[in-house]
């Protein structure tokens, strides 16, 4: 009975543990995205997404009590095989990977 329960924990975490993974990379032809890449080596990688649209600024602590705006973007790749993949990049680093079917 706690032998069941124990590989059942463990495949709920590799489960977990995987679908975490799936939404942090993106493969682009032979080449794999990742979260924090730049804008430039993601558009590098990728070519110019289908869209790209400015959402706004969110702002991050700076130095001496200051804050800066960093801008937030999102870009659209796809169709592939009927997915979007959405990508948002703050502050020109990629923060999000999202992938679904239709626009």
């Amino acid at each position: 009975m706690i032998a069941g329960r124990f590989t059942l924990a463990a495949c709920m975490l590799l489960a977990l543990a995987t679908h975490a993974q799936a939404g942090s990379t993106l493969r682009c032809g032979s080449a794999l995205v990742s979260l924090d890449d730049s804008a430039p080596e993601v558009a590098h990688k990728c070519g110019e997404p289908a869209s790209r649209v400015f959402v706004g600024y969110q702002e991050a602590p700076g130095y001496g009590g200051r804050y800066n705006q960093m801008p937030i973007e999102e870009w659209v790749y796809g169709p592939n095989n009927g997915m979007y993949q959405r990508l948002r990049f703050i502050g020109n680093r990629l923060t999000q990977i999202d992938s679904r079917r239709g626009q």
